[in-house]
């Protein structure tokens, strides 16, 4: 069959519509915050072998993770697919699973009674059980305690409700209305997805529509390896890691060796720490997605979302690593596992392309989770993600206030958190004097705080880049380091990074999370005299930090060019600047530095 190029973009489009549409029905009718305004979930279609065909502008950590997780689906349940089925899993050792709270919820599409597609979502829960509520305790030692597992179950079997399933879960989570509702969506949003599927099967007749489907695929892979053959060959070598976890956090190593071998990329990250006692292993899905996701990123083009440009891309990681774990390791806070990863691919991408990679992020979304019991004895949860900061990169200073790259998620607006949860939100703001220097700077920390109304209250803390901050490139500086903080009666107490335990809060108490600041790019000295002016108006810094720090001098809201010239030879001669911007951070927000 012959194959119009007109045709391939219009179905193409339309399947595109199509997984959006998936993702606007869930965010018009889930219940949960995290699901609703966070928008911490993710859609996909899929051909009749369970290929991704094409992703909804969702979560990136999720859509990677896809293709493993339909293919152990189509094994499991070959021959046994029939209209109305609808499956759910969430396992992450044996269902293709990330970790407990993304529910996975497929349909298959029949048109006149052949399997011809699938459509899929996956949400994150807002809690499954477990020794933490949320289901992100980061001191889980085993996935045995961090909540209902789920395999690769039919939900419905051929159009009828499973109800001891929905049962099984109603009794399992903290928050059975919001979890219940937010599952109700998903099957909305499939059901949904399903009538256009098969609206749009009819249109172009089921065997065009495979073909179509082929080559497209085809297609996606040819457009990637052609961007890739772009590239110099060579293998680039990079690493980072994560703080470590409880009071006397040890450094846990994330190292990866980037090939590029003619239109081929190879991912292969031995040499990272073997898998942990903790909850933060992320399983070989979430590798795949991390390693995809960077290489889209890094290479930019416009290349349809679908398997095809994944042929492309192969990851590797030796078993039992952090990032290959083997069962029964936690992975319930795997989400700043997550972040590394990309963090790290983008440092070796930077060896290649540095004109287009920045320097790091904030280091991903911090997650607190504050849950206990209002007045009525009816439980409650302060949750979702807050991010976050972009660092700076050759043509332009580090955005704020923004998604990080790998998660596409919103900051919960504080009225609905106030509104829903007996919570107060004392302070959402940026902090002044933070973000890495540089040439072009790295964007400012987010601080978010929160006062307990409730009589009591558990906070469970999963962060991260307080020790190893968000790092610098081309002689930018490093970002500035995350803090978490308690106000109560009895003063004041900083927290680690992730506490081994939960911690206890009363009526009155006052949590604050402060974020890393993105890393800078560039030398600091040469950094337009009139951005940082433009800084200090903003109130981003203060004049005595463009005096020290970029050694630019500010008099009655100008900038006199000769002292300013004369200030920065003097800090290139002591490099000073260099450290002083931590002293500058670390008074502003009354913390004594590390």
């Amino acid at each position: 069959m012959k194959i119009d190029p007109i045709t391939l973009e219009i179905i193409q489009n339309a399947l595109g519509a199509i997984a959006d549409e998936l993702a606007l029905v869930i965010m018009r009718s889930a219940y949960s915050n995290i699901v609703r305004d966070s928008m911490d979930y993710s859609t996909a279609v899929f051909d009749h072998k369970g290929q991704t065909v094409a992703q909804g502008l969702t979560t990136p950590v999720h859509l990677g993770s896809f293709p493993d997780a339909m293919q152990k689906l189509t094994a499991l349940y070959e021959g046994d697919f029939f209209p109305g089925d609808v499956f759910i899993f969430n396992d992450p050792y044996g269902s293709g699973g990330m970790h407990l709270p993304d529910f996975y919820i497929i349909k298959p599409v029949f048109v006149d009674g052949t399997l011809e597609a699938f459509v899929g979502t996956l949400a994150h829960q807002s809690d499954v059980g477990g020794i933490a509520p949320g289901g992100m305790g980061v001191y889980a030692s085993e996935i045995y305690q961090e909540g209902l597992r789920i395999p690769t179950l039919k939900l419905y079997d051929a159009g009828k409700p499973n109800t001891a399933i929905f049962r099984l879960i109603e009794k399992n989570t903290r928050e059975p209305v919001n979890v219940m509702g937010d599952i109700r969506a998903q099957i909305a949003a499939c059901n949904n997805g399903e009538q256009a599927m098969q609206a749009l099967i009819k249109t172009h007749g089921a065997e065009k529509f495979r073909r179509y489907m082929e080559e497209l695929h085809d297609y996606a892979e040819r457009l990637i390896r052609a961007e890739i053959a772009e590239l110099p060959d060579g293998t680039f070598f990079f690493e980072d890691c994560l703080d470590g976890m409880g009071e006397d956090p040890e450094p846990i190593w994330l190292r990866v060796n980037l090939t590029i071998a003619g239109d081929q990329v190879l991912i292969d990250w031995a040499g990272t720490s073997d898998q942990v006692k903790f909850a933060i292993n992320g399983t070989f899905p979430t590798t795949n997605a991390m390693s995809y996701l960077a290489v889209r990123c890094a290479i930019g083009g416009t290349i349809p979302n679908c398997q095809g440009y994944m042929r492309a891309i192969t990851a590797t990681a030796p078993v039992g690593s952090l990032v290959n774990p083997v069962e029964p390791a936690a992975c319930g806070a795997r989400g700043i596992t997550c972040f590394r990863m990309f963090d790290t691919l983008l440092g070796a991408f930077a060896q290649i392309l540095p004109e287009r990679i920045p320097a790091a992020n904030e280091g991903g979304s911090s997650a607190p989770h504050i849950a206990g019991r209002d007045h009525n004895n009816k439980p409650f949860m302060v949750s979702g993600g807050l991010m976050g900061a972009w660092g700076g990169s050759m043509a332009r200073d580090g955005q704020e206030g923004i998604s990080n790259p790998a998660a596409n998620l919103g900051n919960a607006p504080i009225e609905l958190l106030e509104t829903r949860q007996p919570i107060e939100i004392t302070k959402y703001a940026f902090v002044q004097n933070s973000g890495g220097p540089g040439r072009n700077r790295g964007g400012a920390a987010l601080q978010r705080g929160y006062r307990l109304l409730a009589d009591d209250a558990k906070l469970i803390m999963r962060s991260d880049r307080r020790n190893v901050t968000p790092y610098g490139l081309s002689d930018g500086l490093p970002g500035t380091p995350s803090w978490n903080i308690i106000n109560s009666a009895g003063g004041q107490k900083l927290l680690p990074v992730c506490p081994m335990e939960s911690v206890p809060m009363v009526k009155g108490d006052e949590f604050i999370h402060i974020q890393a600041g993105a890393g800078g790019f560039g030398n600091a000295l040469e950094r337009d005299p009139e951005k940082v002016l433009r800084d200090v108006v903003n109130e981003l810094i203060t004049l005595s930090y463009a005096h020290d720090v970029y050694g630019v001098v500010i008099r009655d809201g100008n900038i006199e060019l000769a002292a300013t010239r004369n200030k920065r030879r003097e800090l290139k001669k002591t490099g000073t600047f260099k450290t002083a911007f931590l002293t500058h951070f670390y008074k502003e927000i009354g913390i004594k530095p590390i």
